[in-house]
C-alpha cells in the first residue's frame, strides 16, 4: 500500500472515522488503485474526517485532484488519483453500498 494512503487511513482514524474499509482495485479498475471507505456519525463529523485527511496529506505536498460533496457532507469524495477516499454518513453508505458494487476488489486489512 502506498504511503499517502497509509497517511489518509491514519488521519481518518485520528478523526474517529468508523468502519474503515480498504479495497484494492488494481485488477478491476482503470481509474484508481484503491478505495478507502469510511463513515462519520454526522455531517460535521464527515467534514472533520475530510479536513483531517486533506490537512495530513497536504503536509507531504499532496492535494486531491478533485473534492466532491463537502457542503452536503453525506458522501464526500476525495480523489488522489492513485486512491479515492469515500466518507459517508451511514445511511448513504448503506444506500450506495460500494463494497457490494466493487465486490470483485480484494479487501485489504486496515492498518491499526
Amino acid at each position: 500500500m502506498i504511503e499517502d494512503l497509509r497517511s489518509a487511513v491514519r488521519a481518518a482514524q485520528d478523526r474517529k472515522a468508523q468502519d474503515l474499509s480498504l479495497l484494492d482495485l488494481k485488477d478491476v479498475s482503470s481509474f484508481t488503485d484503491f478505495f478507502l471507505i469510511c463513515s462519520g456519525t454526522s455531517t460535521r463529523h464527515t467534514q472533520a474526517i475530510c479536513d483531517g485527511i486533506v490537512e495530513q496529506l497536504k503536509k507531504s505536498g499532496v492535494t486531491p485532484s478533485h473534492v466532491e460533496g463537502y457542503s452536503q457532507a453525506e458522501w464526500i469524495l476525495l480523489d488522489y488519483l492513485n486512491f479515492v477516499v469515500h466518507i459517508f454518513l451511514e445511511r448513504a453508505r448503506l444506500f450506495y453500498d460500494l463494497e457490494r458494487l466493487w465486490k470483485n476488489a480484494r479487501r485489504l486489512d486496515v492498518p491499526g
